[in-house]
């Protein structure tokens, strides 16, 4: 047990680490409130809402996982990021810290994306609403069976968790800021392209495959049709397949359900001429 903890001297668990690298994994770069949210279904036990003030409930809910970060920033796989508007710190991988998240989320490396260093150098707002919008999507919930023996007030707050909706997919189902490249290669995007703010994949929730923009209204409309422009242009582009036939490039990045094969390929045709 002192080994452990000279390790990782704010206590933290294997589980807990895992958690915080799988979340800035997808996310790039977010707050610890964002982590402890998204990571609520293991970890949250809600007594924080014993605590007097905002204030307090939010420390006491983050914790665990400023724990977290502090123990992962100790072995070089976390750092922080600048801070929010609201003086909120940033928290990012380093490029240690993407590789020993490509291996929690069973994502090639390749595919995890750059560290986000500086990002948080302007208050990170277009990537805070990225996250917001990751979390009403999940609307992670807590295990109940976890929080046996909590008092009343806890339950209550965790059960008004519990009976609301339930969300898209799991953390996995995301990706975030992928690029679309109309020319060059996944790992190297050449001009003419663009990146998606969120990519969800959640077959088992009806949602094959969906890309989301978020705008904080600071583009203007015709940027905002030249970044549509931009994705056709990657929707539109085709690869040979292993027939010879050049077929769309974006159902081989990601699974297309049965029979959508000739959709794709059709629209296409439709849209090339």
């Amino acid at each position: 047990m002192a080994g452990k903890r000279k390790a990782n001297p704010a206590g933290s668990s294997n589980d807990l680490r895992g958690d915080v690298l799988d979340v800035l994994g997808v996310l790039k770069v977010a707050t610890t409130d964002q982590i402890q949210r998204i990571t609520a279904p293991r970890t949250l036990s809600f007594r924080h809402t014993l605590k007097k003030t905002p204030s307090e409930q939010k420390t006491a809910r983050t914790a665990a996982h400023a724990g977290a970060l502090s123990d992962l920033r100790r072995h070089g796989l976390s750092e922080n990021g600048g801070t929010t508007n609201g003086a909120e710190t940033l928290r990012n991988l380093t490029l240690k810290g993407l590789e020993a998240a490509s291996h929690e989320l069973r994502r090639p490396l390749p595919e995890m994306g750059s560290p986000a260093r500086g990002a948080g150098s302007s208050g990170a707002a277009h990537a805070l609403s990225v996250n917001e919008t990751v979390i009403a999507l999940l609307r992670p919930k807590p295990d109940l069976a976890l929080l046996a023996g909590e008092l009343s007030e806890a339950l209550a707050a965790a059960w008004a968790a519990v009976d609301c909706p339930a969300g898209l997919g799991s953390l996995a189902s995301y990706a975030t800021e992928v690029p679309l490249p109309a020319t060059g290669t996944w790992n190297a995007p050449g001009r003419g392209g663009t990146q998606t703010d969120i990519v969800l994949a959640v077959r088992q929730d009806g949602v094959p495959l969906l890309f989301i923009e978020v705008d904080n209204c600071r583009e203007s409309a015709e940027e905002l049709v030249d970044k549509l422009e931009r994705h056709g242009r990657f929707f539109r582009r085709t690869v040979k397949d292993t027939d010879g036939e050049a077929r769309p490039v974006w159902p081989t990045l990601w699974p297309v359900p049965d029979g959508r094969w000739d959709a794709a390929r059709n629209y296409h045709k439709a849209t090339s001429r």
